[in-house]
């Protein structure tokens, strides 16, 4: 069995497109056609050549402006800061109490359980 191989015509592909195309048009416009299909593939060439001379333009673009400035060398290392001292501790002004902290406050309602373990009964109802 004959299976189509998709990729170049063989020689009998092209005979079959030819007569194909000498039945459509006929002997009279065909030289016509083959004129055009040749300014076609000359336009379409020189539009390739175009594209690929802006795409080389700009790629030379691009490298002439990244290597454009040389790279900077110093001739003298940084001065190096004194350190920053730590900053002094806070004092409270003269007069005042210094702040102490307080323990949280338990939430209203919770002191008289408080001290009892929590046991979970699914059968008893919530408290409250």
């Amino acid at each position: 069995m004959y299976m189509l191989a998709f990729g170049a015509p063989g020689p009998s592909e092209w005979m079959l497109i030819l007569i194909i195309v000498l039945v459509l048009f006929g002997a009279k416009r065909l030289p016509e056609l083959a004129r055009s299909l040749g300014q076609s593939m000359n336009e379409f060439r020189k539009a390739r050549e175009e594209f690929d001379r802006e795409l080389q333009q700009a790629a030379n673009d691009v490298k002439g402006t990244t290597t454009a400035q040389p790279p900077r060398t110093y001739t003298q290392a940084p001065q190096v800061a004194a350190p920053v001292q730590p900053a002094a501790q806070v004092q409270p002004a003269p007069g005042t109490q210094p702040v102490q902290p307080r323990q949280p406050e338990p939430p209203q309602g919770t002191a008289s359980t408080a001290g009892t373990p929590q046991t979970s009964d699914p059968g008893r109802p919530l408290p409250g």
